[in-house]
């Protein structure tokens, strides 16, 4: 019998010495027994202000979002301070909307008492659902409950303005759960807003223009000698200058590569970046940028690379395997033929870079950009990216998969280190003569 923490200050210890000793929220580590077990109790060591000036106090040290209130009502149904709640009661409270709680997090309450064989439900369960931090063990649950309840499907809610149906049009897009996509649709504020992607496309756009008006040339700018001279572009024979592996992604061959990236960073990046947040987004836009770049150096030592392919690649990619792998959950409409439109369009560009690649260069041009970058964006797509996007409202510092994959990502980063250090001069590559 695994033991678990209820609410309570200790005797002996003061209110900061509680709040400092426990680990989590309100020192909340509760789970599923077979009855009581050596828990501290809540009402005859703390009152009603006590306990919202500690949870005050455990909000600000941990981040964990939900109001302390709701918190409070829910305790008011376990006199006994047993660190469970009746089903019956918990029932009897949300049904009655004592509890004010969003129309998402209700139906989740009501699935969990329904998930529950042994008649109660543990503090830690309202903890993830007040906090949206939410276990695999907790999606399991709701997932269980759900089956038994009648809900409403999300398509049906009318009376919406038109910032709503845009959410919850994003909301069917992104997220294959019906659960979830009440989740996000109720829970969404704009708050931070998805800035990330916009700003990327803006900068590439605005850098696009300034050297489309300096070499008077819109379409394959690789050509134009002066193009490689931008201190943005990755060169192999610039190695040693570090931000080239990450600028490089503010530089486009032309008109068309730009387009093609802007468009997809636009409609698919950012409805990621509102879902999963700007965070995650960002960190797999530039896990596939600086991949991308690595990954040339690696397997095609004497080109250069422009574009930000590797970090579209990684969101189209993870996005369309997260698709593939939910395809009965996903209620996007169309979703075949879009697909198929998908993966023909991004097979064209990948077909276009290639041909650039292998073109004949311009005796003072030297080799045109590397297609390698399409290639590292989408492994990463499909590996970290998938992980990510098939994480929605999890911790992944708390899922093992996550950890291998960032010693993969790093074991590769050293690797590509000590390659750029040493490979070079140890094969004799000839580099072209950096402009």
């Amino acid at each position: 019998m695994e033991s678990c923490r209820s609410l309570a200050t200790p005797p002996g210890l003061s209110l900061a010495e509680t709040a400092t000793s426990f680990p989590s929220f309100i020192g909340i580590q509760a789970c599923r027994t077979d009855g009581p077990t050596d828990c501290w109790r809540v009402a005859q060591y703390m009152d009603r202000s006590s306990l919202f000036q500690l949870i005050q106090e455990q909000n600000n040290s941990s981040g964990d979002k939900f109001v302390a209130e709701e918190l409070v009502q829910v305790l008011r149904l376990d006199p006994e301070q047993t660190g469970f709640i009746a089903v019956e009661n918990f029932t009897s409270l949300a049904e009655h909307h004592e509890l004010e709680l969003d129309p998402s997090k209700l139906e989740m309450l009501l699935a969990l008492v329904q998930s529950n064989e042994h008649g109660h439900v543990c503090y830690q369960e309202l903890i993830e659902l007040l906090s949206s931090k939410r276990s695999s063990s907790f999606r399991r649950a709701i997932a269980n409950g759900r089956r038994t309840l009648q809900r409403e499907i999300l398509l049906d809610e009318t009376g919406l303005g038109v910032y709503k149906r845009f959410v919850r049009y994003v909301a069917y897009e992104i997220l294959p759960c019906e659960t979830d996509r009440r989740w996000y649709f109720h829970q969404n504020r704009l708050c931070p807003p998805p800035v990330f992607m916009a700003i990327v496309t803006i900068v590439q756009i605005i850098v696009f223009m300034c050297y489309g008006v300096m070499l008077n040339k819109w379409v394959l700018q690789t050509y134009q000698p002066d193009f490689m001279k931008s201190p943005l572009v990755y060169h192999p024979g610039h190695r040693a200058q570090i931000w080239r592996f990450f600028s490089y992604m503010f530089m486009h061959v032309g008109l068309e590569q730009l387009g093609f990236n802007a468009l997809l960073q636009l409609m698919i990046g950012v409805p990621l970046e509102m879902v999963h947040g700007i965070l995650r987004i960002s960190l797999l836009y530039m896990a596939g940028v600086i991949a991308g770049s690595l990954t040339v150096s690696i397997t095609d030592m004497r080109a250069p690379v422009v574009g930000g392919s590797g970090g579209v690649y990684a969101l189209c990619s993870a996005h369309l395997a997260n698709v593939v792998m939910n395809w009965a959950g996903m209620k996007c409409p169309y979703k075949l033929l879009r697909m198929i439109l998908a993966l023909v369009c991004m097979s064209s560009e990948v077909g276009r870079a290639v041909w650039l690649r292998f073109s004949p260069p311009l005796p003072s041009s030297g080799p045109q950009p590397s297609f390698m970058a399409h290639l590292s964006g989408a492994v990463v797509g499909i590996s970290m990216g998938l992980l990510i996007l098939r994480s929605y409202e999890e911790s992944l510092h708390k899922q093992c998969s996550w950890w291998v994959l960032i010693f993969s990502f790093a074991t590769f980063l050293l690797f590509a280190i000590f390659w750029n250090i040493f490979a070079y001069e140890l094969l004799g590559v000839q580099i072209p003569p950096p402009p």
